[in-house]
């Protein structure tokens, strides 16, 4: 198997992980919430992350991954704005109706894609532009429902957008930038992240729900609901820092409408919640698009695969070949070369 090969699989299976287990977080967390009526999220996020670094802390210790430590700043700063971006949307979601908060989460990519090429130098097709297009159109007939507008809830959501865009390409370059894994950069943001919303996570809780975390009652069901929702953000948080650093920010969020889809049909089918004919068209449209998207990324890369081997095969034909480089006064001829070539020999001409 090549690398190629390799790379592509790897990238497959931290798609597929991220898809079921998003999914499965989300059916447990909306039982959580609606059944149980557990209402704090943000505060539930500080657990996840913090069980997520105990994860990690032990899957270090019995060395399943080497600690690379890098940028002391780069990390303590990654963390704290996103685990802000993280409290940012559930502000978001809390002060705006749920239709504004689904077209904040479709700003993202849009936001994503001008940051990256205004920064970044990035470019994205016009068939990458019309797929993401056909995508964030689908999922908005599906989700968004009522657009009900007011000045917080519309700052908060901005700063939401630009928090969780940053904190996602941030994501993807400082794996590239320090020359870390996935797993060793959540392991060392991880403690970031998870100070800073347990520090405002009941806070913002409180300013949502009116209610005290700490005074709430936690019966058995609540308890192993919690525990199971736990265990399963490992599996969230590995998988997202993992597709963001295999893929890209865009990638990513096009996954997360993938999950959304998923969730809807899912709710449908095992909560029996209320379902219309303009979510299924929204579904189906969302799905043509990242269908197209994939195309696209998939005949792009191998694009560039092909020009990137063409490239190396043109270098290393120029540095084999002597004549080329004499040519090109880029290179000097072998030694073999050089002791093949005539000389004059003085000694030889007084003799005769």
């Amino acid at each position: 198997m090549t690398e190629s090969q390799r790379f592509q699989l790897g990238t497959i299976g931290a798609l597929s992980l991220s898809v079921v287990s998003s999914v499965s977080i989300v059916i447990c967390n909306k039982a959580l919430i609606s059944t149980l009526g557990f209402t704090f999220a943000t505060t539930l996020t500080s657990w996840h992350l913090l069980v997520t670094f105990c994860s990690l802390h032990v899957a270090r210790w019995m060395r399943f991954f080497e600690h690379k430590p890098f940028d002391p700043k780069a990390v303590m700063g990654f963390g704290i704005l996103n685990g802000s971006s993280i409290g940012l949307l559930n502000l978001s979601l809390g002060f705006n109706s749920v239709g504004f908060y689904q077209m904040t989460k479709l700003a993202i990519i849009p936001c994503t894609v001008l940051l990256e090429t205004l920064f970044y130098r990035k470019k994205f097709s016009r068939n990458i532009q019309l797929a993401l297009t056909v995508l964030l159109f689908g999922v908005g007939i599906a989700t968004v429902t009522d657009l009900q507008l007011n000045l917080l809830g519309s700052v908060l959501s901005m700063f939401a957008i630009v928090t969780t865009c940053i904190a996602q390409i941030m994501t993807n370059t400082i794996q590239k930038k320090f020359k870390v894994s996935s797993t060793q950069l959540l392991y060392q943001s991880c403690p970031y992240q998870s100070i800073t919303l347990f520090i405002v996570g009941p806070f913002l809780d409180w300013l949502l729900t009116n209610q005290n975390v700490f005074a709430f009652n936690y019966t058995q069901n609540v308890v192993a609901f919690i525990v199971l929702s736990c265990l399963i953000s490992v599996s969230v948080n590995f998988s997202t820092f993992l597709v963001i650093g295999k893929t890209s920010p865009v990638t990513y969020q096009v996954l997360g409408h993938l999950k959304t889809c998923l969730v809807l049909a899912f709710g449908y089918v095992l909560l029996r919640d209320p379902f219309s004919w303009r979510n299924i068209l929204g579904i189906v449209i969302a799905m043509l698009g990242m269908i197209l998207y994939s195309y696209c990324c998939s005949i792009e890369s191998q694009q560039k695969s092909i020009e990137a081997a063409s490239l190396l095969s043109q270098v290393n034909e120029s540095e084999t070949d002597p004549l080329i480089n004499v040519e090109k006064g880029s290179g000097n001829l072998p030694d073999s070369v050089v002791a093949q070539a005539p000389s004059w020999n003085s000694s030889k001409d007084q003799h005769v």
